[in-house]
């Protein structure tokens, strides 16, 4: 087993398979965005033989994890929980090395939520009641049984938390895991594969296999003994992954990304607006769910702009370690280059910046910016950017708001800034994404569903939502009379 030296903290490079690491002959490069000359790791890059060795593991344990029953597994997972606890500040300074966002952030808030998640669908698991009713002369139980091995991938912003967020519930639920990682932040993931030794998940239950997409994870979605795989990523891989779930007919969940709306009203607090719109900028803008299309009522358009540009000032480029540091890095230069591309072709095609636009002389950040599009159709209006750069337009009344808003193919999350509750509730109603927040942002309720309409996604994760998918629903109908014993 090899371990590299990351910071000061032990990191294996490693997969995690049967309960084992796993070295692979032939490995890939991890740097640090923090400064691209700094070589992190050289991880296992696997292939088709690794996730075989995975769905092999998983595929053997699942019998004896799916019979210990809710309390069983939630004995394992609440003990997991308790040591991401006691591992947060080790977590989150390798996370921060890996992909750059703020380890402030990511230390109080952020690796928490990995523990919480475990704990949460742990005990949403125990509390599950069998809906049951008698009708045509039969009592009937609707149950939940254990859907087999799964398949996870995750993206590479917030890799722990939201690895955790996909699998505390398959492992809920019953299932075995294989988790493939992004291969740009795979380390807080191999970290997670300690605590899961420690915490005792007898082998084969949870897995990580480490490599490109086009290599081990098309090894593993098109392996027919997986029967539940779940994805985040983009609507372009998440159509090629659809397609090998729906060869082997496997339920399939995914998040492909958003452009939500932040709609301010002329009756909106707007110095709250614009705190938070200046927010959307944060850990470099690499959040599905921020509203990178402002649509600002024209009654205040101009007194919005103001202090938007008051507030994006104050944000500080810097190394993400620090705690003065409000804006980190993209994560990679080939996202630099994709974010920078968007805004280059943007002023080629007439849009205007307000202001930004310019990437760092050296290093992966990119400025705040705003652009004014020449037209709705405008390339940056309609595809996911996923960096620093947010568009502003102009809308009349309620109407051509909700127009606007629910323009573009995406639909995950929208925004909405007003005093009146009637509008609200009116205008939430008829937004098209699968989260509408009213005057906040990132307010989250793990029992809540989470996904997307359109291209942002198929199915929903969040409390029971998560639960039922990673299960197979059984409906069992006894006639009415049949004895016990």
């Amino acid at each position: 087993m090899i371990r590299v030296d990351v910071d000061g903290v032990s990191v294996a490079t490693g997969h995690y398979i049967g309960g084992e690491r796993v070295d692979s002959p032939d490995t890939f490069e991890v740097r640090s965005p923090l400064d691209w000359n700094w070589c992190l790791a050289k991880v296992s890059r696997g292939g088709a033989h690794e996730a075989r060795l995975a769905i092999d593991a998983a595929v053997a344990a699942f019998p004896d994890w799916a019979a210990l029953g809710v309390e069983g597994r939630g004995v394992y997972l609440d003990r997991l929980a308790d040591l991401i606890d006691a591992n947060i500040e080790t977590i989150a300074h390798v996370e921060c090395l890996d992909m750059a966002m703020l380890e402030e952030s990511l230390r109080l808030r952020v690796i928490a939520r990995g523990a919480r998640n475990f704990r949460a669908y742990a005990q949403l698991a125990r509390e599950y009641v069998s809906r049951e009713w008698e009708s045509n002369g039969t009592r009937n139980a609707v149950t939940r049984m254990p859907a087999g091995a799964t398949v996870v991938i995750t993206p590479w912003n917030a890799p722990f938390m939201l690895s955790t967020w996909k699998c505390a519930p398959a492992l809920a639920a019953g299932n075995t895991v294989i988790l493939k990682p992004a291969e740009w932040s795979p380390l807080s993931c191999s970290l997670l594969m300690d605590l899961v030794s420690q915490a005792g998940l007898p082998p084969g239950v949870f897995n990580v296999v480490q490599g490109l997409g086009e290599e081990v994870g098309a090894a593993l979605t098109n392996d027919p003994r997986v029967r539940r795989i779940s994805f985040t990523g983009s609507p372009e891989t998440g159509r090629i992954i659809g397609q090998a779930a729906a060869r082997n007919l496997v339920p399939f969940t995914a998040e492909l990304g958003g452009k939500g709306p932040f709609i301010v009203f002329g009756d909106a607090d707007i110095e709250a607006a614009a705190v938070k719109a200046a927010v959307m900028f944060d850990d470099g803008g690499q959040v599905c769910l921020a509203g990178t299309r402002l649509l600002v009522q024209d009654t205040v358009y101009d007194s919005f702009v103001e202090r938007l540009r008051h507030y994006a000032a104050q944000h500080v480029a810097g190394d993400s370690r620090e705690a003065s540091t409000t804006l980190s890095p993209l994560i990679h230069p080939e996202h630099l280059e994709r974010v920078d591309g968007f805004v280059q072709r943007a002023v080629a095609g007439g849009d205007h910046i307000l202001f930004g636009g310019q990437r760092s002389v050296t290093g992966l950040w990119f400025e705040p910016t705003v652009i004014v599009p020449a037209s709705n159709q405008s390339e940056v209006v309609q595809h996911e950017i996923f960096g620093p750069v947010l568009t502003l337009q102009r809308f009349r009344d309620d109407d051509e708001a909700v127009t606007l808003a629910n323009s573009t193919p995406y639909g995950l999350s929208a925004i909405v800034y007003t005093s009146s509750d009637e509008r609200a509730q009116r205008v939430g109603e008829q937004l098209r994404a699968g989260t509408v927040w009213v005057n906040c942002f990132l307010v989250r309720d793990l029992t809540a569903p989470f996904g997307g309409f359109g291209i942002s996604g198929v199915g929903r994760e969040g409390g029971d939502y998560a639960l039922d998918f990673y299960s197979d629903l059984k409906m069992l109908q006894v006639k009415e009379g049949t004895t016990h014993g």
